[in-house]
């Protein structure tokens, strides 16, 4: 009995609610809250239905119910639109599970929760309904001033009778009410404003599985990711996306602290179960706050239909929460993704994964992972997303391995494109083509590829993020714009990692107050103290107060072993044996990762150097040169955004090459803003340290220190603007 106890629970509530009011329907709910018994739950939640549809029949259809079976005077009721969809879905729930009662045989007990959820909604309907039946007829102000001023014109010969004058005086009390009433909800209709910012949004919760079978979890994942998705395709709602509700697999906080957590009005539950060709699928929306359950139903269907199930699903959860869906939105909604559940299945289990590679890098499960995809494809060479699947899945792999390969990711555009050419309006290939272009470099064919992804989905959150990135060295306005927007949209550890990222914008124009606000945003996010003393460390950086950097740093790695501070803080303060120690840490650190020392070596060189290491100094410094011209050739990101050209001058420098140091620093005219960072890097950089007080440096240094400053007003000036100091 104790697994639907809060279910007993809200149900007795509801009947202290309406006691004395609804006599025949308090019997039956009163026999239910005292049954101990399944199938006498089932049954009194029966006969409790009978009783509200016998009472419709009667004001709805305007007869008696006689002995018509609850089904047909339902789809009546649904036919004719007497009573909302979601009530009709939940009476038909309600009527198909409580034949049990009537009639006992072997059943699953967690089946009397949802029948209990069905009835708990259809009753706060019901009661909601019945209370509408009394309607007040409000008189027109006109007449009652009238009727006001007659009465004084004959006060001192005629004296109005007690009562009369308390219902003028209501009446004219309750129109002040009603105008004030409408005055308020036209203000807030009429703006097109929400009354509340958190009405119209919603988390999809991880679905349960209801067998003992967990190596089917990829299928309750792969049902609950693609609701998620449905639901995000909808302008008019807000929607969290999937990776930030993964905290709550196995919830031990109520459905309020959930929602609070997530910043949502609704949660979406669900629970799965797939026996042979047949899946059952349960779902609940829930109201965070007092108002608990909206709706909830239970589809038993075949696997074949699942992708039906997913669209109508969505589609009345958008329903519940009163959200607008374009005839574009339903049609993006309703389309099915393959015809080959075979293929389906193949492509759930390539995502399960995947998604452990990109947790843990094993690389047993992204070949499987890529296996399975391929499969995919061999059985329905139109499934477009086993293309994205695949092209997601090289994304994590090659992204270091083949970066100074002519073709780097070239099979990230292929297979997107391909995905397009058989579905032109899938999102995430073209997110992963903005991703792409923006890799290589191009970045108007990025934002047009990132902007068609949002077009399609506004709730995709990677693609704001990706903006932000995009936008960095360029335009600090832009990417703390779209930074906003993404963490709108997600919770979790990724939340914190965006905030992490806002924090690096603004202390990159050197709004140091707002960094340290998102850095402590982050921490009591995810109590991560070692970034948290890390960012304090960068900000420190930024000013040139390198020795507190050092002691921020010092603090995180005290926190975890493992972490190793930025050796350029040891370098810039000349505590060169430090360094050394940490070089060679570094070293074998991206060995293990396997990453490659882009914008490094000559750290890890020049520490070498300052140690007397003179022969492995040399060959960081030309693994440096390496790195940086074959980035240049090739256009790559860290030549594009200049930093190649500021570390090869770094690099000629140190080595006694002024006429290269030159003809690489030169080009640090062409940059559109400098932000604080690489400021405080020029003017203090041990690297430059033979030519630093020479006049062609000193204007270089001068004119990034112009850049810097003209952005750091820009972005102050719209942050004021924006009502964000």
């Amino acid at each position: 009995m104790s697994i639907w106890s809060a279910e007993i629970k809200e149900l007795e509530k509801l009947y202290e609610s309406f006691k004395g009011q609804f006599p025949d329907l308090e019997n039956e709910l009163e026999r239910l809250i005292k049954a101990d018994d399944e199938n006498m739950i089932l049954l009194y939640s029966r006969r409790c239905l009978e009783v509200i549809i016998s009472e419709l029949c009667e004001c709805e259809l305007k007869r008696p119910r006689k002995t018509e079976p609850l089904q047909g005077i339902i789809d009546k009721l649904h036919k004719e639109e007497k009573v909302p969809a979601h009530i009709i879905g939940s009476m038909h729930g309600l009527n198909e599970l409580s034949t049990y009662g009537a009639h006992p045989k072997d059943f699953d007990p967690k089946q009397v929760r949802t029948t209990l959820i069905n009835l708990e909604t259809i009753i706060e309907w019901y009661i909601k309904y019945k209370k509408s039946e009394t309607k007040v007829t409000v008189r027109p102000a006109a007449e009652i001033r009238q009727e006001i001023k007659s009465a004084e014109d004959v006060k001192k010969s005629t004296q109005i009778p007690k009562k009369r004058l308390i219902g003028l005086i209501s009446g004219f009390m309750l129109l002040i009410v009603i105008v004030v009433a409408v005055l308020f909800l036209t203000n807030i209709i009429g703006t097109g404003k929400e009354p509340k910012e958190l009405e119209k949004s919603i988390a999809v919760l991880p679905f349960k599985l209801l067998s003992d079978e967990p190596d089917k979890q990829y299928l309750a994942d792969g049902m609950m990711e693609a609701i998620t998705l449905h639901l995000s395709k909808i302008k008019d709602l807000r929607v969290i996306g999937r990776t930030s509700v993964e905290q709550y697999c196995n919830p031990s906080k109520t459905t309020t602290a959930i929602g609070r957590e997530l910043g949502v009005a609704y949660l979406l539950e669900g629970s799965f179960q797939k026996f042979g060709d047949k899946v059952k699928l349960i779902f609940r929306l829930i109201k965070t706050g007092k108002e608990g359950h909206v709706w909830a139903n239970e589809y038993d269907r075949n696997w074949s239909d699942i992708f039906a199930v997913q669209s109508e699903v969505a589609q009345t959860v958008a329903a519940e929460l009163y959200a607008s869906i374009s005839q574009e939105e339903k049609s993006l909604i309703e389309k099915v993704p393959t015809s080959n559940m075979t293929a389906y299945n193949l492509y759930l289990v390539a995502n399960s994964y995947l998604k452990e590679y990109e947790k843990n890098r094993d690389l047993d499960s992204y070949h499987t992972a890529v296996n399975l995809y391929e499969e995919a494809l061999k059985i329905d060479s139109a499934f477009a997303k086993a293309y994205t699947g695949l092209a997601k899945a090289y994304n994590e792999r090659f992204k270091w391995e083949t970066y100074f390969n002519e073709n780097y990711l070239d099979s990230i555009r292929v297979l997107a494109d391909k995905a397009l050419s058989f579905d032109d309006l899938l999102d995430e290939a073209f997110y992963l083509k903005g991703v792409y272009y923006k890799i290589n470099g191009q970045s108007e064919k990025a934002m047009n590829n990132l902007d068609k992804a949002l077009q399609i989905n506004p709730n995709y959150y990677l693609a704001y993020v990706a903006k932000g990135g995009t936008w960095i060295s360029n335009d600090f306005i832009k990417s703390l714009e779209n930074y906003h927007k993404a963490l709108n949209l997600i919770r979790g550890d990724e939340r914190s990692n965006l905030l992490r990222n806002l924090a690096l914008v603004y202390h990159n124009v050197g709004l140091m107050d707002k960094a340290k606000y998102y850095y402590k945003e982050a921490v009591q996010l995810d109590g991560d103290s070692v970034l948290f003393f890390d960012g304090l460390a960068k900000l420190e950086s930024a000013m040139g107060n390198y020795e507190n950097a050092i002691l921020f740093g010092e603090k995180s790695r005290k926190i975890d072993s493992t972490f190793l501070p930025d050796i350029t803080n040891y370098s810039f303060a000349g505590q060169h044996q430090k360094a050394y120690i940490l070089a060679n840490k570094e070293i074998e650190k991206l060995k293990k990762l396997g990453e490659l020392p882009l914008a490094f070596s000559h750290r890890i060189g020049y520490a070498f150097a300052k140690n007397g290491k003179d022969k492995e100094a040399r060959y960081y410094f030309n693994q440096q040169i390496k790195n940086c011209e074959e980035s240049i050739n090739l256009n790559r990101e860290y030549a594009r955004e200049k930093y190649a050209y500021y570390d090869l001058a770094g690099v000629y420098s140190y080595l006694g090459d002024k006429i290269k140091a030159y003809q690489y620093l030169d080009n640090l005219y062409q940059l559109k803003v400098c932000p604080l960072w690489w400021l405080s890097y020029i003017k203090n950089d041990p690297l430059f340290e033979s030519i630093r007080n020479e006049e062609r440096f000193q204007k270089i240094l001068q004119n990034m220190e112009a850049k810097y400053q003209a952005e750091h007003e820009r972005v102050k000036k719209w942050i004021g603007e924006q009502g964000m100091l």
